[in-house]
Formats: structure tokens, C-alpha cells, sequence
């Protein structure tokens, strides 16, 4: 069975025993953390939502929070002596899923 999620303006697909990266969650590591925001139960029998899926709800734990690897942002225009140089690192959450209820 698995789970279509929304969280962070994305949408995942997880099953039970997945480990995902999303976008960072105030949660302290070892939380468990619920996701009611459920588009998608697939299986043998799927459950489409109008837009959520009813009663239904991931549970996931914490497993780590970090913040990915620095990317370079370089603005240029020709000929006109402009040149902007920033370095950006995204922060997120690690997860693992425990859990798919219906």
C-alpha cells in the first residue's frame, strides 16, 4: 500500500518503511509527526480524494535535520558591469514513514 502526501508545496509518494527528505518541519528528532493531508491511498482497491482521502493519515518519524549542499546563484546582465554572486544551502527534514492509516 502506499500514499500520495502534500507537504511543503510538494506532493511524495511514500510507502511504510521509506525514508524521504522534505522541506524543514518544526519537529525535534525522534518526533513522530502526522500528515492529514492525504491526496491518494493506492493498492488493490485506490482511494482517490476530492481533494483529501477522509480519515486518513501518515505517521512519520524524525530522523535528522540538516541542510543540503551549497548552490551557487550567479546574476549576470551583459554589458552592463552587473554581476551578483550568492551561495544558498536549503534546510530539511529527514523522515521516515511508520505508517499508513486508514
Amino acid at each position: 500500500m502506499y500514499a500520495v502526501i502534500e507537504t511543503g508545496g510538494k506532493q511524495f509518494r511514500v510507502t511504510e518503511g521509506q525514508e524521504i527528505y522534505v522541506e524543514k518541519l518544526d519537529h525535534e528528532v525522534g518526533e513522530n509527526v502526522e500528515f492529514t493531508k492525504v491526496l491518494m491511498l493506492g493498492g488493490d482497491n485506490p482511494l482517490i480524494g476530492t481533494p483529501l482521502v477522509q480519515n486518513a493519515k501518515v505517521v512519520a518519524k524524525v530522523l535528522k535535520q540538516g541542510r543540503g549542499k551549497k548552490i551557487i546563484v550567479f546574476k549576470y546582465k551583459v554589458r552592463k558591469k552587473y554581476r551578483k554572486k550568492q551561495g544558498h544551502r536549503q534546510a530539511y527534514t529527514k523522515l521516515l514513514i511508520e505508517k499508513i492509516v486508514y
